[in-house]
């Protein structure tokens, strides 16, 4: 075997292989000068994870997974790798699942329960920030453990910045409910690959750069930035109000939009087959980082064996049937190849259907629903740019990152240094380009963390059997294995481009792994 317990048991293979034991992993997080402060409970968890899994996916990105990317020209870049292989060729853009969508999020809510169980119990043994980064470097290795954190670093980091553009979106939005004119340049990305029309469709920017910053997207992150370094009691609160105001707008979308549903908008119910049910479930997956979200915070917690696993499924639970609703109302009020490329697909079906004789009040549903989706948003940067702090501070306490990025605030006891350098690294871009596309690197970063995950499962199961469980996946390995399964489908259904672009940032993060990271690690002994 090259792995014990702790470091001094490791007679020498390969450092990459070396495992860091639990038991460290715990002893580690309770050092004074790295302790977090544990306030949190399973409805301050649960509402953590609703905050993340209900945002942008709900009132922006599900318009992506119904009408799909449709491109007159074949081109194998942007083709689901599924039907590369299918077809044996390109096909003429990602196809849309249309109201089939409502099929897709039950295929996505199974392999989420069955990828969450797998969840509560690692989170149930091994309570420490850094979620599927230290679970897997507590089973499958050092090398494994840097490469699904620099992979959770990539899918933080774009999650957000799709958020903040969709949140900057919306805010026109309003100001056009409210009749107020600002200067587009101030509230659109310096780069837009496809320009800007307003909503007559005159275009006010020829696509490619121009002069202009988006501010609502910038300013919105770095104000959630100083909440988060104020501490995690604070955020949570103000989270779980927000969570709150969501829920209820969401509602009252599927309320008030059910009495103008058109049943022939249902028809036909999956126009793009298995193919465009697969397409817009893999689309639409990247807001269920929620669940890693949830075992990110799992240090802070009063009682994480219990809390963790009730957080989990409880925020799978709610938030599935919330996007179901709201994709059957939606797909419902309006055409559903109308929905394609629409930034804000909730919030302008209400203002069409308002425009019909006799929905005159939706207009005010309208506001409410834009209210809400704004709050939904906001409170998904903020577990977003928690998570993505706390796992860079896992990170550098494992010494695979500087040190500083590890250091906690003498007074609010956050990773505030860490906390920081995310929120500035995610509000610049997000003011400068149109990154909404890049959810497609979020989803392939999120699944391949859940692959690694559910496989880490397996492996702890063979290595520690007598090591107590607070939670204990039932079925033995079969859910795991499903769970891997169903996660590599639904990678299968992102684009061509994704794969590559994927790929690369993994060959940037091992090329700093190897030449940083590496030395610097507390196994580096083992490689001399």
């Amino acid at each position: 075997m090259f792995i014990r317990k702790n470091s001094e048991d490791i007679p020498l293979p390969r450092q990459i292989f070396a495992t860091k034991s639990i038991d460290k992993l715990i002893a580690d997080s309770e050092r004074p000068e790295h302790a977090l402060k544990k306030t949190l409970g399973p409805v301050s968890l649960t509402a953590l994870g609703i905050g993340a899994v209900i945002g942008s996916g709900i009132f922006t990105v599900i318009g992506t997974a119904i009408g799909g990317n449709p491109e007159k020209l074949a081109d194998w870049k942007g083709s689901p790798i599924i039907d590369l292989i299918l077809h044996h060729g390109a096909v003429a853009g990602r196809p849309g699942a249309g109201p089939a969508l409502a099929i897709s999020l039950v295929l996505v809510a199974i392999v989420c329960a069955l990828t969450g169980l797998c969840y509560a119990e690692l989170s149930s043994m091994i309570p420490i920030a850094g979620s599927a980064y230290t679970y897997t470097y507590a089973t499958l290795g050092e090398l494994v453990a840097w490469i699904i954190g620099w992979d959770l670093i990539l899918e933080y980091a774009f999650s957000n910045m799709s958020v903040s553009v969709g949140f900057a979106a919306h805010i026109v939005d309003l100001l056009d409910w409210m009749n107020i004119r600002v200067d587009p340049k101030w509230l659109s990305p310096a780069y837009l690959p496809l320009g800007l029309t307003d909503l007559g469709g005159k275009e006010i920017f020829s696509p490619g750069w121009h002069f202009g910053f988006d501010f609502p997207a910038f300013v919105v992150v770095l104000l959630l930035t100083v909440l988060l370094v104020r501490g995690i009691s604070e955020s949570a609160r103000t989270n779980n109000i927000m969570v709150l105001v969501k829920i209820a707008a969401i509602l009252l979308f599927i309320g008030f939009g059910a009495s103008f549903i058109h049943s022939s908008n249902y028809h036909p119910f999956s126009p793009n087959g298995f193919s465009g049910v697969l397409a817009g479930g893999s689309i639409i997956f990247f807001t269920y980082i929620g669940f890693d979200s949830v075992s990110t915070a799992s240090e802070e917690c009063k009682n994480p064996r219990r809390d963790v696993p009730i957080g989990i499924i409880a925020t799978l639970v709610v938030c599935t049937i919330l996007y179901i609703g709201v994709a059957a109302t939606l797909t419902g009020l309006v055409p559903w190849q109308t929905i394609a490329g629409d930034g804000a697909p909730v919030v302008n079906a209400l203002k069409r259907v308002s425009l019909l004789p006799g929905a005159h009040r939706l207009h005010f549903v309208r506001l409410a629903v834009l209210l809400g989706a704004l709050v939904g948003m906001v409170s998904s940067i903020l577990v977003f740019q928690l998570g993505q702090a706390r796992v860079w501070f896992a990170m550098s306490r494992d010494r695979l990152l500087p040190d500083v990025f590890s250091t906690v605030h003498s007074r609010y006891r956050t990773p505030a240094f860490a906390t920081w350098v995310a929120g500035i690294l995610v509000a610049i871009p997000s003011g400068l380009f149109d990154v909404g596309t890049f959810a497609e690197m979020s989803n392939i970063g999120t699944l391949f963390a859940f692959v690694l995950v559910s496989i880490g499962v397996i492996v702890l199961r063979y290595k520690d059997p007598t090591r107590h469980r607070g939670f204990r996946v039932p079925g033995g390995p079969v859910i795991p294995i499903l769970s891997t399964l169903f996660c590599i489908l639904l990678m299968a259904g992102l684009p061509a481009i994704t794969w590559m672009r994927f790929f690369v940032w993994l060959v940037i993060g091992l090329c700093v792994y190897f030449f940083y990271s590496r030395k610097r690690s507390e196994f580096a002994n083992l490689s001399r």
